[in-house]
């Protein structure tokens, strides 16, 4: 129905947090990210929804928002990404923002092992955009040195700038060729910093060469590699604690992601330093075109 539509155009505006202002009239540039937001959920009709938002619009004594040109723009967008997902349909993920990132650090214990690595992981998949797949394991003995990170994958130096950064050199990535390393490049941020969050772990989980990068020490001080099950178990124990609900692994690389273009970041930087393959990039981002400053709004002082 209309209202189903109006509701979930509200209910995408509040997750983005678009202010009331620039959601009457709304700009092509929302409703096409609304659009690509709203195609991922398998009870939703994208189009129907569009149409809701005009009647709306027509309502309130505003024209249509959306020019004949621009309702060719969105199909076009919405026949990509039906094609590129096949008859897959997953539901959306939603991304990890500052905020609970913030959240995360302030909860863990970092003198912790388990929760130092935990903290690492999540630095590092959300800075890094990286598939959280690339920071954990499926089990204990599912880790192998050809497939997971290693201490001795980890590089640290300095750019021409003299800024310090980190690189990860990944043995396996799911859009490499057999053989073939992709390395993942790490910067300061400030009080959320993947590179001071390595750095913690290795500290607080002295360990060799060959050893996981993200590992932690059981009570009789061996060294195991994070489970995904465990890490993420942790992770939304503490955001539901903070009025969050769950979140999944990919939500830290959308989330990397939505960062990054929120600041203004070229696209086509983040679609290469996330390892995105063509329309994949916007398959996974969705609504990247207005993801608002104000849902970051604290990261210039971070």
């Amino acid at each position: 129905s209309y209202g189903t539509g109006l509701r979930k155009f509200h209910r995408f505006c509040d997750i983005f947090s678009v202010p009331e202002s620039s959601r009457l009239p709304a700009s092509f540039e929302l409703l096409h990210s609304f659009a690509l937001w709203v195609v991922a959920d398998p009870d939703s009709v994208a189009r129907k929804y569009l149409s809701a938002v005009r009647a709306w619009h027509i309502a309130q004594g505003w024209p249509p928002p959306l020019s004949d040109s621009n309702h060719d723009r969105i199909n076009w967008s919405l026949r990509g990404l039906e094609n590129l997902q096949g008859g897959r349909r997953k539901p959306v993920r939603p991304p990890i923002t500052l905020p609970m990132l913030t959240a995360l650090k302030a909860t863990l214990v970092l003198s912790d092992p388990f929760d130092a690595c935990v903290w690492a992981m999540a630095a590092c998949a959300f800075f890094g955009m990286m598939r959280f797949g690339e920071v954990s394991v499926a089990s204990r003995a599912a880790f192998s040195p050809s497939k997971h990170l290693t201490h001795a994958d980890t590089f640290f130096d300095c750019d021409l700038r003299c800024r310090p950064y980190a690189r990860l050199d990944l043995p396996s990535a799911k859009t490499a060729h057999p053989g073939e390393k992709q390395s993942v490049f790490l910067n300061e941020q400030g009080d959320l910093c993947p590179l001071a969050a390595l750095h913690n772990l290795a500290s607080v989980v002295p360990a060799l060469a060959s050893d996981p990068l993200f590992s932690w020490r059981d009570n009789r001080g061996d060294v195991r590699p994070m489970a995904k099950v465990r890490a993420i178990e942790r992770i939304n124990s503490i955001l539901v604690a903070w009025g969050w609900g769950t979140t999944f692994g990919h939500s830290f690389r959308i989330g990397g992601a939505s960062f990054y273009l929120a600041k203004k970041v070229d696209p086509e930087i983040v679609r290469i330093a996330g390892r995105w393959k063509s329309l994949a990039y916007e398959t996974y981002i969705r609504a990247f075109e207005q993801i608002s400053s104000q849902h970051l709004a604290n990261a210039a002082s971070l």
